[in-house]
């Protein structure tokens, strides 16, 4: 009866440790929240870089998924309103890329700082740890203007301790063969550059969720 007693024991020990494994394996949960670049404008659903992100990261054996907050034409300020509702609750990371349609319509960069750092604090304060993407001027608005808009990612990379990707769109924005038709959109070719390029970065940011459970 004793043995049968440290049996049962034992079994029930080992079931123990395998559901506390499971609970901690839990699945990390990923948004990439942005403008058209992350919705994949013109692209099937699969082709778009939030998909094409986690099944990378699946085939390197990382229980991830990254689900797509893109809404292509957002600025800054479209997307500080619908940063509350547009990522749900139970979100370990935000990809979070935005700035590109601001310096295509010249919004001071002043103002896309203010509402990317408005962001940030919101996703912080929730517990939601963020990966900000980079992104650069394009060159026909000026010296003047690159210099107040570049360094506003890693500035507040640094001042927040965030993983930074200094610019989503390297390997691609000089690629005509990576665009489409419009010359400033991602083609499928291109979203897979943009991935594998960012994809040391991702994982570096996963490492710091996974820490943090």
């Amino acid at each position: 009866m004793a043995l049968k007693g440290f049996q049962r024991f034992f079994l029930g020990l080992a079931m123990t440790i395998a559901l506390s494994a499971a609970a901690r394996a839990e699945t990390i949960s990923l948004v990439g929240f942005g403008d058209s670049l992350m919705a994949g404008y013109q692209l099937p659903p699969e082709d778009a870089f939030p998909a094409r992100l986690e099944k990378a990261l699946k085939q390197k054996g990382l229980d991830v998924t990254v689900a797509n907050a893109g809404v292509s034409g957002d600025t800054s300020s479209g997307g500080l309103a619908r940063i509350d509702w547009s990522i749900p609750d139970g979100t370990k990371g935000v990809i979070l890329e935005l700035g590109a349609n601001d310096a295509l319509r010249g919004i001071p960069p002043e103002e896309t700082r203010k509402n990317i750092e408005a962001m940030i604090s919101r996703l912080k304060e929730r517990g939601i740890a963020v990966l900000l993407a980079g992104m650069m001027a394009p060159p026909n608005m000026g010296a003047d203007y690159a210099a107040r808009f570049n360094p506003i990612y890693p500035e507040l990379a640094e001042k927040y301790g965030l993983q930074l990707y200094p610019f989503f769109l390297d390997g691609v924005v000089t690629d005509a063969a990576l665009k489409l038709e419009d010359g400033m959109h991602p083609n499928g070719n291109g979203v897979g550059t943009m991935v594998d390029k960012a994809l040391p970065v991702v994982e570096r940011f996963i490492a710091t969720l996974s820490k943090a459970e």
